[in-house]
């Protein structure tokens, strides 16, 4: 059951660039992100006040820290995702998402003085060269003059924002339950989101979307907020988090097939020379921790 839950996961992740980009040309990403976060909150919301009664406390004590994460996760990474598939293809928004290992890696290096290895730094090049492959679609003219796509970029500003939460995150308050953690974050991100999207828009207007992209709200609002969450949380518990980890990189595949079918985005040679490189960095960056993990699950067996 772990497994099934751990593949719907990023499945449900992907679907969140497929639909967002789906819907791009009649919705505003400011909107559709506020939006989005205010239907989760309302349906978490009778679960999630019982814990907030018992945990304020511990959320007033540790606001700075909660909020910090919560900026960066919640507020700025989706958003940032919409403003970028406005203008780039949900192909490439997924594909970007399998470089977050490797950002997390330069970040833990940098602020926390992790060790790492010569390896790895190779495995971190392979893995940008894949990147550099496919925002400058393999043609090196595009790549000198700096010809970048800006929805290219803002998804680039996305992955490093998901990164710097994930780098963070290990300042969680101890105290504040994942639950409550979670629900805490969704209100914050309604909290920043509602004044600037109410800014944006020139006051409080209920858009006129077709029924068909409401349903494309409410889709983004139970799939990848709400049930990825929980089916993460229960994968991770039954089989770990080192294993779990593994299955974010499905997240590219189900990028690309959806994509495909649903969008009718085509998948180019530059597209597949990235995916390679950025897959040969990542088992490069990880060799360590992957050959760990077979030795133990080998003596496991034995």
């Amino acid at each position: 059951m772990a497994y099934l839950l751990l593949i719907l996961t990023p499945m449900f992740w992907a679907g969140n660039f497929i639909s967002a980009r789906a819907i791009a040309p009649e919705t505003d990403p400011l909107l559709l992100a506020l939006l989005r976060w205010i239907l989760a909150l309302l349906l978490i919301l009778p679960w999630w006040l019982p814990v907030l009664r018992r945990e304020w406390r511990a959320m007033l004590q540790n606001l700075p820290v909660l909020s910090w994460l919560s900026l960066w996760s919640v507020a700025s990474f989706n958003t940032m995702i919409y403003l970028g598939v406005e203008t780039t293809t949900a192909s490439n928004a997924a594909i970007f998402q399998a470089i977050i290992p490797v950002l997390i890696m330069i970040l833990s290096w940098i602020f926390y003085s992790e060790r790492v290895s010569v390896l790895q730094w190779l495995g971190v090049a392979l893995s940008i060269s894949g990147v550099l492959v496919i925002v400058s679609r393999a043609e090196m003219a595009r790549l000198l003059g700096l010809q970048l796509n800006p929805g290219d970029l803002w998804i680039m500003v996305a992955v490093a924002s998901w990164a710097i939460y994930s780098v963070t995150l290990r300042h969680r308050p101890s105290e504040v339950s994942p639950f409550g953690f979670f629900g805490f974050s969704v209100a914050f991100g309604v909290i920043v989101l509602l004044p600037i999207a109410v800014w944006e828009q020139g006051g409080v207007v209920l858009p006129h979307w077709r029924a068909e992209v409401w349903l494309v709200v409410a889709y983004i609002a139970i799939f990848p907020s709400i049930l990825a969450y929980l089916f993460w949380n229960r994968g991770v518990a039954e089989i770990g988090a080192p294993t779990a980890g593994l299955f974010i990189y499905l997240i590219p595949v189900f990028g690309l097939l959806l994509a495909i079918l649903f969008l009718n985005e085509t998948v180019h040679g530059y597209h597949l020379a990235g995916i390679l490189l950025i897959a040969a960095g990542i088992l490069l960056a990880m060799y360590r921790r992957i050959s760990r993990y077979i030795r133990q699950s080998t003596a496991k067996e034995l």
